[in-house]
């Protein structure tokens, strides 16, 4: 079993990777498992938002390096990193589209793929133990995960070009300071601060989480008159639907709105 799934109350998910999966998750069997269990919940109306985290030292440390020598050996290397990459990429995709919110629980390393499993989080809450890693160059590869689009928006660019020909790795403070992790708590109270942090977060109504994650991510590459339009058709299609409704009422009511 790659992972768990706890379904709690407040329309929220907690996922944990098992001890093997989060140091070795990049098995094109533990990836399937990872990425239909994900796509499984943003799939769920009663899902509102999710918690992903590790086991022991492990958040999610990327690929099983083993794999990696077995198969450039036998020649099927390509097949293996290309199999895994076509899990992986829509995957990111779709969470970082959807109205679901997504919470890292960052209980140890992340590294290679697991580091842009991470930063595709709406909100990352780490432990001072967590270790930050790209290791690509190690191997002489170069970054993937969604890593070179991530990183540089949370950092900037030359901070992250830095952060990738240096080959570093970062603490948990050390993220905290340059913006890669929203937190820091300890390891007892971690799972209980993300899972206050993703019901806060996913009790608001659809539209606008979805909108709002997908205009913050297009912002940066498009002009303002375009920007402006993209809003201008998420605010039309939001104030169509009953949420909207149901905010316009509590807010003449005097009282919080429910969009559960």
């Amino acid at each position: 079993m790659a992972l768990s799934v706890e379904r709690l109350d407040g329309g929220v998910a907690l996922v944990t990777l098992t001890a093997e999966s989060a140091q070795n998750a990049f098995s094109i069997e533990a990836m399937t498992t990872i990425s239909q269990t994900i796509n499984s919940l943003i799939d769920d109306d009663e899902i509102c938002a999710f918690v992903l985290t590790g086991t022991g030292k492990f958040f999610c440390a990327g690929a099983d390096i083993n794999e990696f020598r077995e198969c450039y050996d036998g020649g099927t290397i390509s097949d293996l990193v290309q199999g895994l990459t076509d899990i992986l990429h829509p995957l990111l995709v779709r969470i970082r589209q959807s109205d679901t919110v997504y919470v890292a629980a960052m209980n140890g390393a992340a590294a290679g793929g697991g580091l842009g499993l991470a930063l595709a989080a709406d909100y990352r809450i780490a432990i001072p133990q967590t270790k930050i890693a790209a290791a690509f160059f190690s191997l002489g590869l170069s970054p993937d995960g969604g890593t070179t689009w991530l990183l540089p928006r949370l950092v900037g660019l030359q901070r992250a070009k830095k952060f990738f020909f240096n080959n570093e790795t970062w603490s948990g403070q050390e993220a905290l300071k340059l913006g890669v992790i929203d937190e820091i708590t300890e390891l007892d109270d971690l799972i209980l601060r993300s899972l206050k942090v993703a019901i806060s977060w996913g009790k608001w109504a659809k539209s606008s989480r979805a909108g709002t994650k997908q205009l913050l991510d297009s912002q940066s590459y498009n002009d303002f008159e375009t920007q402006l339009h993209n809003e201008q058709e998420r605010i039309v299609g939001a104030s169509q639907t009953e949420q909207f409704s149901e905010g316009v009422d509590a807010f003449l009511e005097k009282r919080n709105p429910d969009f559960q």
